[in-house]
């Protein structure tokens, strides 16, 4: 499985977490068996406060998994996604060009 690094920011007024509904969803659809379900595994997410950006690292067999799963994000904002390694995986192959 590859690791992706994914940002999504939206504008403070089109915050999701603003209607209880939209947010529902949202953590729904980030939930461990909603992911595995699009083929995605969720290792980490954390939201920087009072940023409006969420960062989240995954793993799925590709990156067209990662972009069907985060389209959701995309109605309210932008979505960025990196393909990334872990710290082991670079130091085994002793440097970051990939």
């Amino acid at each position: 499985m590859a690791l992706f690094v994914i940002r999504h920011q939206h504008p403070a007024e089109r915050c999701p977490a603003k209607d209880p509904q939209m947010g529902q969803m949202l953590l729904n659809h980030l939930s461990e068996s909603n992911a595995a379900a699009h083929g995605v595994s969720i290792q980490g997410e954390a939201v920087i406060d009072g940023q409006h950006t969420l960062f989240v690292i995954a793993q799925a067999e590709d990156r067209s998994r990662i972009d069907e799963f985060m389209k959701p994000f995309g109605m309210a904002g932008t979505v960025e996604v990196w393909p990334a390694s872990s710290c082991a995986a670079v130091v085994e192959r002793r440097g970051c060009s990939g």
